[in-house]
């Protein structure tokens, strides 16, 4: 019982000892103990009912704060594990047997169609040198020498020059036409690597996936004297006669190997440190396929 009700009845026990002493008022007491009995107890009653829900209120409160989060469902789980990268690991060496195709004598400038040529072979994709020949993209600026100054096209927006013969202007392609004709027979797995560093080619060779460069035939640092500037309508660029393009076989820890199309030589061999210095001064370009 609260201490509002014991309030309540101490008085009306007084008030009911004090009107029994009078007997003419002894029925009148009686009835009015009862209606203020009545009156208190209700109060009572009303008072521990209220105090009830509340009590009942904050247990559920405090059942729903301790109930543990629900865990992700297994299938969501399963979902996301698809999605996690794989990891490659790159090996100490490698060294892969990709098909070498000699360029010559049909394609005396077509090295880099004859590369790509073998990285696609390699892939499973049947298709030879001569067509990927014909559906590289053109540069149709034609070479104009004015005041000492050579007017010819970008080798980065398709293939400058003859491919087919030294007696006419001609130089070569980038990788970003022989990328663009690569997605004709590899949708969706040609992966562009230009700008990368070396190790990242490396990746990929550990994969047991060749990968197509640009480079020059002496696979070294050239002289700024073997580079020349030329004035194409995208603005200067910068060019070397000597400019190559193989397929990266493998590599160990002192070379790097690879199939030259200008000799036809598989797994050639050259130091590490020259071939990448190469590479990196003709821009790093690079090409290979996804999985």
């Amino acid at each position: 019982m609260s201490y509002i009700s014991i309030a309540a009845v101490v008085p009306l026990l007084v008030l009911f000892f004090l009107l029994i002493r009078n007997q003419n008022s002894m029925i009148k007491s009686i009835l009015m103990f009862m209606f203020v009995f009545t009156s208190v107890a209700g109060a009572f009653l009303f008072e521990n009912l209220q105090a009830s829900h509340v009590a009942k209120a904050v247990q559920s409160v405090k059942q729903w704060l301790d109930e543990p989060e629900p865990s992700a469902p297994r299938q969501s789980a399963a979902i996301i594990e698809e999605y996690k990268p794989e990891i490659i690991p790159i090996k100490n060496q490698v060294l892969l047997d990709a098909p070498v195709i000699w360029q010559m004598p049909e394609l005396p400038r077509g090295c880099e169609v004859t590369s790509l040529a073998m990285l696609l072979q390699y892939q499973g994709v049947q298709v030879d040198k001569l067509t990927l020949a014909r559906e590289v993209k053109k540069n149709p600026a034609e070479y104009r020498l004015n005041n000492g100054k050579i007017y010819f096209g970008d080798p980065h927006e398709g293939f400058v020059g003859n491919m087919y013969t030294y007696t006419q202007p001609g130089l070569g392609v980038y990788h970003k036409p022989i990328a663009e004709l690569a997605k004709q027979y590899l949708p969706g797995k040609i992966k562009d690597l230009t700008g990368a560093e070396f190790p990242e080619l490396k990746i990929h060779l550990s994969d047991n996936r060749p990968v197509w460069i640009i480079t020059n035939t002496e696979y070294k640092r050239l002289d700024d004297s073997f580079f020349q500037t030329w004035y194409t309508p995208n603005g200067e660029v910068k060019v070397t006669t000597k400019e190559h393009s193989v397929l990266v076989t493998g590599y160990d820890e002192n070379s790097v190997y690879f199939n030259d199309p200008l000799t036809g030589e598989k797994n050639k061999k050259a130091p590490m440190k020259d071939f990448v210095e190469a590479w990196v001064q003709m821009g790093r370009q690079a090409i290979t396929y996804l999985p």
